[in-house]
């Protein structure tokens, strides 16, 4: 059963949605809209999200980014319900939320390593057709990095490839797992990535593969990729092999802009991208699809912790509280989307509240109260 963030949804009833225009945060921070954003009528109606808090430091970064809508009076409220890595499945009520709402928020969701039991994270984006996920990458003043003018977004077909499923043994003691690449997938995919730059005044699109080894399968993806850029004249598009990638990530990161990948590729240089530009912790993202969006840490390493952060309290909220600003940016809520995530990057400029991952010592709940001191 959904526990429903009542109280906060009767607030919002009681109280019309203002977008505020010009907001000062201190330290030069602004929201400022030189043009003002005009809601349709009805806009400013509160939405329901499907919350997941999943495993580990999970219910700690969900319940931070609950404190901080309902501090904001963000016109959003939950539906909460209860899902763990352990699980064979996902359970089926949770399916129809997430289809009826169209949008979820989750934590991590521990994965079994080895064994029978499957990803629930991978049955979550199959079951939802969730065919693209997204990871922004990019430096956050005030946090020292290796590099400076990161920033990059990496885009990953999240349907398909190794991630299929496709296992069997052969005999004992030989395995065989089968690398699916399909046309329909990678056209779809390409036309994604080339239309979030086209969107978002990118202004290159860099495909990352191993044709040179594997050359029907993920040639068939750059052949989709060169097709679809043929239609988008405006914007550069070059290719690197996914090795090679790894290298000029961790050398030269800020040659890369927009980056579409196979299913596998993408997650390994996601997680790499984030690791040089501040650490996992402050890597936001979501997985979309024609007609569902789940929003959660971008970069998959350490979105469950250790059960020292647990106890501890000591999770960094950073990523989903910018996923969350993601979140509110898709439902429309674009006002209360910078109003958030202009708040989160003035409490990590100051320094003076940061998880020990950013080199502090802070509990997940004094940057909690320190983000909302700044929205109010």
């Amino acid at each position: 059963m959904a526990r429903r963030s009542l109280p906060l949804l009767r607030h919002l009833l009681r109280n019309p949605v203002c977008y505020q225009q010009d907001v000062p945060l201190g330290l030069g921070f602004r929201t400022t809209r030189s043009v003002t954003y005009m809601p349709r009528p009805g806009d400013g109606t509160p939405r329901a999200v499907t919350l997941i808090p999943g495993d580990g430091i999970g219910p700690l970064v969900t319940g931070a980014v609950q404190q901080v809508m309902e501090a904001m009076h963000a016109p959003v409220y939950f539906e909460t319900y209860e899902v763990h890595g352990y699980m064979t499945k996902v359970p089926q009520e949770v399916l129809v939320s997430i289809r009826k709402n169209k949008v979820c928020l989750k934590g991590g969701l521990a994965t079994p390593v080895g064994g029978g039991v499957s990803s629930l994270n991978v049955q979550l984006r199959k079951e939802l057709d969730l065919f693209a996920s997204l990871v922004h990458c990019f430096n956050l003043e005030g946090l020292p990095t290796r590099h400076e003018n990161v920033d990059i977004v990496v885009i990953r077909e999240n349907t398909e490839g190794e991630y299929s499923g496709l296992e069997h043994e052969v005999v004992p003691g030989v395995v065989e797992s089968l690398k699916v690449i399909t046309k329909f997938c990678s056209e779809r995919i390409a036309k994604y990535a080339f239309e979030y730059a086209y969107l978002n005044n990118r202004k290159k699109v860099t495909a990352v593969h191993k044709a040179n080894i594997m050359k029907l399968a993920d040639g068939l993806f750059l052949e989709s990729c060169r097709e679809v850029a043929r239609k988008y004249q405006g914007i550069k598009y070059n290719e690197i092999i996914v090795d090679n990638c790894c290298m000029q990530l961790v050398s030269k990161p800020e040659q890369f802009d927009v980056m579409v990948t196979p299913n596998l590729y993408g997650n390994l240089v996601a997680n790499t991208a984030a690791g040089i530009a501040g650490g996992t912790g402050v890597m936001p993202g979501g997985n979309v699809g024609a007609d569902h969006a789940v929003f959660e840490q971008g970069a998959s390493a350490g979105n469950v912790g250790n059960q020292k952060i647990v106890e501890e309290k000591k999770a960094n909220p950073v990523a989903l509280l910018l996923s969350s600003a993601m979140m509110l940016r898709h439902l429309q809520f674009p006002s209360f989307a910078d109003r958030l995530e202009t708040a989160v990057k003035r409490v990590i400029a100051e320094g003076k509240y940061r998880t020990k991952d950013l080199g502090g010592n802070s509990t997940t709940q004094e940057v909690v109260d320190a983000i909302i001191s700044v929205l109010e």
